[in-house]
């Protein structure tokens, strides 16, 4: 293979950069702040998964389709998912740089590959940051009737309980677009303080849980659910799959983080082994300690059910609260990494206003515009949510699928150079910055990433899959059914749309702006 080097970078480009010019390397200057250590990286992956956030809302899915038994289906995604980890470990170790998705599909691919990879996963985030806003309403009121500040009914899927949740919703965007324009630091306390409060939720919840229990862990052979065997094992499937996303996230902060080439793929994999390990002991220690698994109110309340009955309802409240500022920090972390992939795409100049998206005031060293476009567009899904819950959990659930694609726009072309011998790259004897080898798989590198790719397109399949009695239990609505579909391709549209206008704007003359590969793509190319 030939390596190609890459282009000068431009002036200035090393100046708050590692010692190994990571950024440099890549024809990019060091405009955000590298301040992060190890546990901020950790915590930005693990705040994004937010397993007591996750758990909480996709508990009762997952049971009422496949009983318990649907605990088996979360190891299972789990080790799919550590696999699709490992090659983004591999690829955050030799390219640390913001917009990780979006920039490894474009120099593992062509930079049309990797900018429909960013943009899908750019729709992707931002509807899942207001998701995540939208998760208040399922604890807030629980905690306190006060925080049901509109109407009286919480539940988030009546007319009060939905407009209480846009509200509660919107107060949280404005407090984490504010940490997001504002300083790296406090952005990286905060996320820090709501990922070891929501760990030591967990181990508690856990503890407790464990001390309850009202059967043995031979429960969680049975059945039980709506459907049979196939249907417990694929439609349980889904809460693991909306929960086990977004590790990633900690590849996304390499810019800001410190020895980023050694830190990166630890924290990747580390956010994602934790998040497993703890959402599986809160899944079973639900089924265990249960009052019943028979009446119906564990598909419908899910843990937050278990918690209330068993523990009592004042202690109930206080873990809920813990939930509640878990929820926090996962809307925090979602928008930032949402913030960032929009910020490395509109550096490329490959988005509509990109010099704006990508502008970093020196006060700060925060992308602010970038963020604020990704809070005002969640903000606007929000009052989505107002006019028809019914199709905004469609679009959220659509989103989930559009992220395995994602995944797999990365996986896939990784794959492919492997069987070519071009990956790992000719020049992959380089050391991170402690000068220790980089991160490897070695020769488990081709099976590894052969097993991922192909799980993460059966997951996507899976999820995009139009079952009626998932998308559309009332029946009557054949769009629902298909709304992931019909999703990703309005998305895929949108993009071409886009593409094809900004194509006939260069053949007039007209400024077009940066592509990817005039900025280190050939580094990966033969």
């Amino acid at each position: 293979m030939t390596v190609t080097t890459d282009p000068a970078p431009p002036p200035g480009a090393t100046a708050a950069d590692p010692p190994d010019g990571s950024l440099a390397s890549f024809g990019y200057p060091q405009e955000l702040r590298r301040r992060m250590g190890r546990y901020a990286s950790f915590a930005a992956g693990f705040s994004f998964i937010s397993v007591l956030t996750t758990v909480f809302q996709f508990f009762p899915l997952g049971y009422s389709f496949g009983g318990p038994l649907f605990f088996w289906t979360w190891p299972a995604v789990l080790i799919g998912q550590f696999l699709v980890a490992a090659c983004f470990a591999e690829l955050a170790a030799r390219m640390p740089i913001s917009g990780a998705v979006y920039q490894w599909a474009s120099r593992l691919g062509t930079p049309s590959f990797g900018w429909y990879a960013g943009w899908i996963m750019v729709v992707g985030r931002v509807v899942v940051v207001a998701a995540a806003a939208l998760a208040l309403q399922v604890v807030l009121p629980a905690v306190w009737p006060g925080f049901q500040m509109v109407g009286g009914d919480p539940s988030p899927t009546t007319t009060s309980g939905a407009t209480n949740a846009a509200l509660l919703g919107l107060v949280l965007l404005v407090f984490t677009t504010l940490l997001n324009v504002t300083d790296n630091r406090a952005l990286s306390a905060v996320n820090s303080v709501g990922v070891t409060a929501e760990i030591a939720g967990i181990a508690l919840i856990v503890t407790l849980l464990a001390t309850h229990a009202e059967r043995g862990p031979a429960v969680t052979l049975h059945t039980g659910g709506e459907g049979g065997l196939i249907t417990a094992l694929l439609v349980g499937s889904f809460t693991a799959a909306y929960v086990l996303i977004g590790f990633e996230s900690a590849s996304e902060m390499s810019e800001e983080t410190v020895n980023p080439r050694r830190t990166a793929p630890r924290t990747t994999l580390t956010a994602l082994t934790t998040s497993g390990v703890c959402g599986g002991l809160l899944l079973l220690g639900g089924l265990l300690a249960a009052p019943s698994l028979t009446d119906g109110r564990l598909a419908t309340g899910g843990l937050g059910y278990v918690l209330t009955s068993t523990l009592g309802d004042g202690f109930g409240r206080v873990l809920l609260g813990d939930v509640a500022v878990a929820i926090c920090a996962a809307t925090l972390a979602i928008q930032t990494s949402a913030t960032r992939m929009l910020y490395s795409m509109a550096r490329d100049g490959v988005l509509p206003y990109s010099a704006r998206l990508a502008r970093v005031p020196r006060r700060t060293g925060m992308p602010g515009t970038a963020a604020t476009v990704v809070g005002v567009g969640a903000g606007v899904l929000l009052l989505l949510n107002l006019a028809s819950p019914q199709a905004f959990l469609a679009i959220g659930t659509s989103c989930i699928a559009m992220v395995y694609l994602a995944y797999a726009m990365v996986t896939g072309p990784m794959l492919f150079r492997r069987l070519r011998g071009e990956w790992p790259p000719a020049d992959d004897g380089r050391s991170d910055e402690l000068g220790r080898p980089l991160f490897s798989l070695g020769r488990w590198g081709l099976p590894v990433n052969a097993v991922a790719f192909g799980y993460g397109l059966l997951m996507t399949v899976n999820l995009a899959w139009p079952r009626a009695a998932v998308y559309d239990p009332a029946g009557g609505h054949w769009y629902f059914r298909w709304f992931t579909v019909l999703v990703l391709g309005a998305t895929v549209a949108a993009g071409a749309a886009y593409r094809s206008r900004r194509r006939a704007r260069t053949e007039r003359g007209a400024p077009r702006g940066r592509e990817t590969g005039a900025r280190g793509v050939r580094a990966f190319r033969s």
